[in-house]
């Protein structure tokens, strides 16, 4: 039923706790492919490049210092899911990782549908109410944006209103 998952990780403990249910999914049910995909949301397009000074400093806060940050941003995430990948074994199912650039929810919903993706296994922080509201939810904009299933797993101590 399930050929390749879709693992979206933000880099905490927390988003990591849906492995041990992708585990059981990807042995249980003739899983071929589990992706993590770690989506980077770009510092340089929160900014207006018409705001920021535009000295030759070596200073983060201008428009070169902000795409930097970008780049390191990248390849902390590469490195962290590398070390995700190695020590993830899933018998005979390929895992591997990729990162992106872009909106979370939507870069992850976007990946799915172009990836033949057959589920998104995510966790999720277990908000609700005015929490819910004023943060938002990457979970819950994946799930009203993609037609591919979508297994929410949440977080442990998780405490519902």
């Amino acid at each position: 039923m399930y050929k390749k998952i879709l693992v979206p990780l933000d880099g905490s403990e927390l988003a990591e706790c849906v492995l041990p249910h992708v585990e059981l999914i990807a042995k249980g049910c003739g899983v071929q492919n589990v992706v993590f995909l770690r989506v980077v949301e770009p510092l340089h397009w929160v900014v207006e490049p018409s705001y920021m000074p535009s000295g030759g400093d070596d200073s983060d806060f201008n428009w070169e210092g902000m795409k930097r940050i970008d780049s390191k941003s990248m390849v902390a995430s590469e490195c962290y899911l590398n070390q995700l990948v190695s020590r993830t074994k899933y018998n005979g199912v390929n895992v591997r990782s990729e990162v992106i650039m872009g909106k979370a929810a939507e870069s992850i919903a976007d990946y799915a549908t172009k990836n033949d993706v057959d589920l998104i296994a995510i966790a999720t922080h277990g908000r609700s109410g005015v929490s819910q509201w004023v943060w938002g939810s990457v979970a819950d904009r994946i799930l009203r944006s993609t037609c591919v299933p979508v297994l929410m797993v949440r977080a442990p101590g998780c405490v519902g209103i």
